[in-house]
């Protein structure tokens, strides 16, 4: 009895198990266990589509039309709801097309959706993608019909054509041999020297009469086209330019400027003839001008010598210094070496010979060369912010013969470093001397003479 059940509960786990394996193939070959991602589409004509067809995604089977919803109207479409395989998801962009075909030409109906292009972003679940209506046989097969039709009539029309064509081209042929006969007659004639033409043709001074004046003719015509070739680039070159708009602007701007200035004429008249009126105690405007203006010229002169005298203060040179007022321009190159503000050893000092900054230009004076340019970049560049807000003195040698000449070319090279140094490092130009100590440096440095450039950078205490 036990293996009796034995064998009937074998037997039935045996057939549990088939129907399972079964349900997962069948399953499995309608990807019924898969992951899905439904769409939908819209047509006027389905063409036979129906639900529960194929859908191929790039030809490739990737699932099956769900739903189709009917229109309500002659107008509206058949909404179809489609699912597709998730693997294929990448392949449905949002410019993807959606088409209804047939294999063969009386084949299964299934509904194909093309790739869609790289760049386009995926289409989103339950969107809606872009369709394009099925190509129907019968009306293919009407137009074709339609074609045979007009083909078989062309031909028709054709053939009566040339019958009718045929029965006139016998006299038509008769009567152009009669006047190939007559020009053939008329050529003789005109080789052997009959008639004008004939004599023309024979006499060689005519012939190269003409041949001459048809040259001219073509030597005219070629300088009359050259002659209008520039007219028409200058006529195009005066519209390009805009010119008859921008007179046209430019004369409204004259008018209106007239204007304004008549006003304004009329204003300042109005205001002079006012100002004119003498106050209360007889004085007129011109007399109060003038007083105001000397009383504030003597205001100035006065604020203009304090200042200076502060600069020159022992105990405030130091302030003025640091701020950048102080005037290296009213200092003589004897005293600036004496002076132990500009001499101090605390002082960073970089000494740059002449041939290597300065070359000729074409006018005979000195200029920056390249190599010069990027010496005084790097020069100042080692030193970091420190030469930004500090006080900076450009001191100018040369070593050529003659005082005079030694001072001019000295005071030129410490100018054209300053007005660089200005322009690249945007410094503030209080903080910028220039001296010209001709050929002698201040002593202590290890420079008996020097020809070239030393840039003093001033250590100021805080």
């Amino acid at each position: 009895m036990k293996n009796k059940n034995l064998i009937v509960g074998l037997f039935v786990l045996a057939g549990l198990v088939l129907f399972m394996t079964g349900l997962f193939l069948i399953g499995n070959r309608h990807e019924a266990f898969a992951r899905h991602i439904d769409y939908y589409a819209e047509f006027t004509n389905l063409a036979g589509l129906s639900k529960g067809s194929k859908v191929q995604v790039a030809g490739m089977d990737a699932g099956q039309v769900l739903d189709i919803a009917v229109p309500t109207s002659p107008t509206a479409r058949f909404r179809v709801k489609l699912r597709i395989a998730e693997s294929l998801h990448g392949l449905v962009r949002t410019d993807s097309v959606a088409t209804i075909g047939t294999q063969g030409v009386v084949g299964e109906t299934f509904l194909l959706i093309h790739p869609g292009s790289q760049n386009a972003p995926a289409a989103s679940a339950l969107s809606l993608l872009p369709s394009k209506e099925p190509v129907d046989l019968a009306n293919l097969l009407d137009q074709g019909q339609g074609l045979v039709g007009d083909v078989d009539g062309a031909v028709k029309d054709a053939d009566g054509i040339l019958k009718k064509t045929g029965g006139q081209l016998g006299p038509t042929l008769d009567s152009a041999k009669t006047t190939l006969a007559n020009v053939n007659d008329v050529v003789v004639g005109l080789k052997q020297g009959r008639g004008t033409a004939g004599m023309l043709l024979q006499d060689q001074a005519v012939a190269a009469q003409i041949r001459q004046t048809m040259t001219n003719v073509q030597q005219a015509s070629l300088d009359l086209g050259q002659l209008s070739n520039k007219a028409n680039g200058l006529v195009s070159d005066i519209q390009s330019r805009q010119f008859p708009q921008k007179i046209d602007e430019t004369m409204t701007v004259v008018k209106s400027a007239a204007s304004n200035v008549d006003a304004s004429t009329q204003q300042i008249r109005q205001t002079i003839a006012e100002a004119s009126v003498p106050d209360e105690n007889g004085a007129t405007p011109g007399m109060n001008i003038r007083e105001s203006l000397s009383n504030a010229s003597t205001a100035t002169a006065n604020a203009a010598d304090g200042t200076e005298a502060l600069k020159h203060n022992f105990l405030l040179r130091r302030f003025f210094l640091h701020r950048g007022y102080y005037d290296l321009g009213h200092i003589s190159a004897d005293k600036y070496r004496q002076d132990h503000l500009f001499t101090r050893p605390e002082n960073f000092r970089v000494w740059l010979p002449g041939t290597d900054l300065f070359r000729q230009n074409p006018n005979g004076g000195e200029e920056l060369s390249a190599h010069g340019k990027a010496l005084l970049a790097d020069a100042l560049a080692q030193y970091g912010e420190s030469v930004v807000g500090g006080p900076i003195v450009i001191e100018g040698y040369s070593d050529v013969n003659g005082a005079a000449n030694q001072l001019a070319l000295s005071r030129g090279r410490a100018v054209v470093v300053r007005q660089y140094l200005l322009n690249h490092f945007q410094l503030n130009p209080g903080n910028l001397g220039a001296v010209p100590l001709m050929n002698l440096p201040p002593s202590g440095f290890g420079h008996q003479t020097w020809d070239g450039i030393c840039i003093v950078i001033l250590k100021t205490k805080r």
